[in-house]
């Protein structure tokens, strides 16, 4: 009588019908995970893409085309495409948010506390540059002996400033 009475209960309690349960709050994807989606998309299409071309020339070696085939194997193609697009725009929103949250350059390498160039192209960072050409104002590495831009032998820019040692008076020591 003891099982008879517990599986009417269990009877009973399946037949009532649960509560919902409360959606779960999903984080959204790293940029990491979209962008493994979407090499995996990439190389998926690279494979369907060569197939249907497989497909096509066997259809027409055989002289059997059948265009249902072919346009349902290039709809498959267009909605992974699709999904690709949309992927890259999730991508791009999500990496547009975490380069501003970090402190990076224009191409895109995470700049060091402190430094004075990128470590990755050599850009200055900042507002103005720390080494600048003499002769082209062109931003330049510390160490740089020769302008990237203009060819010319790195010089400091304050030799440029000063003028002409012939055209300045001799000062004499004490007098000012």
């Amino acid at each position: 009588m003891a099982l008879l009475d517990r599986l009417r209960r269990r009877d009973a309690s399946a037949a009532a019908p649960a509560p919902p349960p409360a959606p779960a709050r999903r984080r959204p994807p790293t940029p990491g995970q979209v962008r493994r989606e979407r090499r995996a998309l990439l190389r998926a299409r690279e494979e369907r893409v060569r197939d249907v071309g497989g497909l096509l020339l066997e259809m027409y070696k055989r002289d059997r085309l059948k265009p249902e085939l072919f346009f349902e194997q290039c709809a498959e193609l267009v909605s992974i495409e699709e999904r690709i697009q949309e992927l890259d725009g999730a991508l791009a929103a999500l990496t547009k948010r975490t380069m501003a949250d970090a402190n990076r350059c224009a191409c895109g390498a995470p700049l060091v506390w402190g430094a004075h160039f990128c470590a990755n192209c050599g850009r200055a960072v900042g507002e103005a540059a720390v080494v600048a050409c003499a002769h082209c104002g062109n931003p330049l590495p510390a160490e740089a002996t020769f302008c990237s831009n203009c060819g010319r032998p790195a010089e400091p820019a304050e030799a440029s400033y000063q003028s002409d040692p012939d055209s300045q008076e001799p000062t004499i020591a004490g007098q000012g």
